[in-house]
């Protein structure tokens, strides 16, 4: 369960992304190896003492004036709102800028707990220097060396005391699903549209994040919950514009949902801040419906559709699972092709495969396409076994882990895929050697 949300601040070159870095550690590692997620994303998962919590990395704030500067400080802006914590990073070897101060004041008036991380502080004779930043009036600083990893722990562990205690709800037997997308994709229609339906009962609950609203609604004998991330309180224009951030809103949502609606816009095609969106809800293991909105707008011929598709499929070589639909939200067209992928991916994301048919899949699937000879060996399945859904998670317990290799494993998926669908959802693939 996310615990909250910790925005790392400070001015140029103190170090922010290398404390970053340290604190998402191997996950952001494993992260980089999804092929086709951009690489320069600013936010992951962290944990430490079993908590975990998101972390958004910002652009250096300054003074002085330069191109993007205004941008920059937009971006700073929305991640401190949306934060629980910030880690105000400043540099030991410099002391105290303008630069700090003018960070400072931004704390002041957002009123956010505060851990101000003194970095570059790479030995003990360098520790005197964090006395000076008592004068910013943020609490007491803490000395880190982000390079080295020196202090780290002392501040997870501010961290961590600083952190709300969030209770996230469980949505028993409802469909939990988010909407997410750019600015402007036209999410706030398509949440409308969805509600407008006939035949849909609906009942407000109170948002769990400052952004998003959850709405439970039945419709046709199911029930299901929408939570609604674009955007309920008025912002200035500059927020908007910062295509880049628009994920920072999504993320406690998208952690919350079962289903994610990622909505494109027609007429512009895949950007990169999709990717940015969308990564995220793979990395949070969520099954995933892309969503092209303002189909009506757009000049059609016969082949329209499939050209579209394909720009999609290879503009998301990652998501090829993922089911692809053409709406129009606001003249409430193909609405109906939403919930019929909803309800598919859902049953796809909690659905769970026999032992005895999977092991004689996993037979199957050896003697059509035996494994190849990697790092030494050659593996061999003895047996498997669905351990969780949600998403469909699968054990093999094999001779040797290391002999996997990677285009073995997705044949093992496409197999899974072929003879039971699995539509819209992540499978999940574990080796355990066979004791």
């Amino acid at each position: 369960m996310i615990s909250g949300v910790v925005a790392i601040v400070g001015s140029p070159n103190v170090g922010k992304s290398t404390i970053f870095n340290r604190l998402v550690g191997e996950r952001r590692s494993i992260v980089d190896d999804q092929p086709g997620i951009t690489r320069d994303r600013l936010y992951a998962k962290a944990s430490w003492l079993s908590k975990e919590f998101n972390v958004i990395d910002t652009g250096g704030i300054e003074l002085a004036p330069h191109l993007f500067q205004e941008q920059i400080r937009a971006q700073a802006e929305i991640a401190i709102e949306e934060a629980d914590v910030i880690v105000f990073v400043v540099d030991g070897k410099v002391g105290i800028s303008a630069d700090d101060r003018l960070v400072a004041k931004m704390l002041y008036k957002a009123g956010k707990p505060v851990v101000l991380a003194v970095n570059k502080i790479d030995d003990i004779e360098m520790a005197v220097n964090i006395h000076e930043f008592y004068a910013l009036g943020l609490g007491e600083p803490i000395a880190v060396s982000g390079v080295h990893g020196i202090g780290i722990g002392d501040m997870l562990d501010r961290i961590i005391k600083l952190l709300p205690d969030k209770k996230q709800k469980e949505y028993e037997g409802q469909i939990c699903f988010c909407i997410v997308g750019r600015p402007n994709v036209g999410k706030s229609s398509l949440v409308n549209a969805i509600l407008n339906q006939e035949r849909v009962i609906v009942s407000d609950i109170a948002g769990t994040t400052r952004d998003a609203v959850d709405t439970s609604f039945r419709r046709e004998q199911r029930d299901y919950v929408v939570i609604d991330t674009a955007g309920l309180r008025k912002r200035g224009k500059i927020f908007e514009s910062v295509d880049k951030y628009a994920a920072l809103r999504a993320l406690s949502a998208i952690d919350r949902s079962d289903v994610v609606l990622l909505v494109l816009d027609a007429n512009e095609g895949i950007q990169e801040q999709d990717k940015h969106i969308v990564g995220y809800a793979i990395e949070a293991r969520k099954s995933i419906i892309i969503v092209v909105n303002k189909w009506d707008l757009l000049k059609k011929d016969n082949s329209t559709m499939a050209k579209f598709t394909q720009e999609i499929r290879a503009g998301f070589k990652f998501l090829d699972y993922a089911p692809i639909i053409y709406i129009s939200a606001k003249e409430h067209t193909r609405i109906n092709d939403v919930f019929q992928n909803l309800d598919l991916v859902y049953d796809s994301f909690c659905l769970r495969v026999q032992t005895s048919t999977l092991n004689e899949i996993m037979q199957d699937a050896q003697i059509m396409n035996p494994t190849p000879y990697f790092n030494g060996g050659r593996l061999k399945i003895f047996f498997a076994n669905q351990v969780s859904t949600k998403p469909p998670t699968f054990v093999l317990f094999v001779n040797d882990t290391h002999y996997m290799h990677f285009s073995y494993q997705r044949f093992i998926e496409n197999r899974l895929r072929d003879t039971f669908g699995f539509e819209g959802t992540p499978i999940n693939i574990v080796c355990r050697e066979r004791k």
